[in-house]
């Protein structure tokens, strides 16, 4: 992670995406693991989510904190440089929370490591809402706070809906984050749960590092959008990229690539989010190390255009 004062030099010239020559596709299902995120930090595009340190599953029991720091401290063994998470990832009962597990784990962090944010939502006791301009401040002290940092990586604004439509306007809650970018406290800017429309409002106001949908090998309703980033260098990042354990992922044409590779179905699913843009990352998330380990050796997985036109 690199220091508050870089970023506020920085600020006003810091472009959007990156992809340079090494980060094109090159050939049949084959692409290069690395990606420049904003176009100065260069990172691995199968990266690590964090909603499941907390508890296994939405409303399941707490899981063990120290067995959730090993997984993150395995990760980081194994090359993750990109973490993902929120400050309202945390266990039902409220006793463990994934920004906590984070720092306990990680910090003092690698200066390679970037970890990914997310403000929006509200949580309250009727249940989550989607915050105001006036909200934003707030929470992104709070990923501060809990994350020990002076400055945060990259922050995405949540708005609407996992799926189409995603809501109207967000340009007040946008320009509330941008300014915090202004003053050196976020160095990159990401929208998540949006269209193109969306995309492009807030692309007048400050640059778009990267954009978070719901999109995986079972929904691809969100083409248009993985389009646009493609198209622009900013990275696309489904936050559910295996499905969120309730895609079904018994498709025959997936089972048959998989075995013809003698690989797990989650581990295709995820080379071919790879080969479908130089510009996509992937964020499996996981409380096991052992499924950790399953996931990240997708990197080893090169799709031929057979695979490929299996897949379609």
């Amino acid at each position: 992670m690199t220091g508050r004062e870089e970023i506020i030099h920085s600020a006003g010239t810091t472009g959007e995406g990156g992809m340079t020559g090494r980060e094109e596709t090159t050939g049949g299902g084959e692409a290069s693991n690395r990606f420049r995120l904003g176009g100065d930090r260069t990172i691995d595009r199968l990266g690590f989510g964090a909603m499941r340190l907390p508890q296994s599953r939405p409303g399941g029991p707490a899981r063990d904190p120290e067995s959730s720091r090993a997984v993150l401290r395995r990760a980081v063994e194994l090359g993750v440089d990109h973490i993902d998470t929120a400050a309202f990832y945390r266990s039902e009962d409220g006793s463990v929370h994934a920004n906590t597990l984070i720092r306990e784990a990680l910090a003092p962090y690698p200066d390679d490591l970037v970890i990914a944010t997310k403000v929006g939502p509200v949580f309250g006791p009727g249940g989550p809402r989607q915050g105001t301009a006036a909200d934003i401040r707030p929470q992104v002290e709070a990923n501060l706070e809990s994350l020990g940092v002076d400055h945060l990586d990259l922050v995405y604004l949540r708005i609407g809906a996992a799926q189409p439509p995603h809501g109207a306007s967000l340009a007040d809650r946008f320009e509330a984050l941008a300014a915090l970018r202004e003053e050196g406290l976020i160095r990159h800017l990401g929208i998540s749960n949006v269209d193109v429309d969306h995309l492009a409002e807030a692309r007048t106001i400050a640059p778009v590092a990267a954009v978070q949908n719901n999109f995986h090998i079972a929904n691809r309703d969100e083409t248009a959008v993985l389009d646009a980033c493609r198209q622009a260098g900013i990275a696309f990042v489904p936050f559910f990229p295996l499905g969120g354990g309730r895609a079904d992922l018994t498709d025959p044409a997936l089972l048959k690539v998989a075995d013809r590779h003698a690989a797990t179905v989650p581990q295709i699913a995820l080379a071919w989010l790879l080969t479908l843009s130089p510009t996509t990352l992937a964020i499996p998330g996981t409380g096991s190390i052992p499924h950790l380990e399953e996931n990240l050796a997708a990197r080893k997985i090169t799709l031929t255009d057979e695979d490929l036109a299996d897949l379609a």
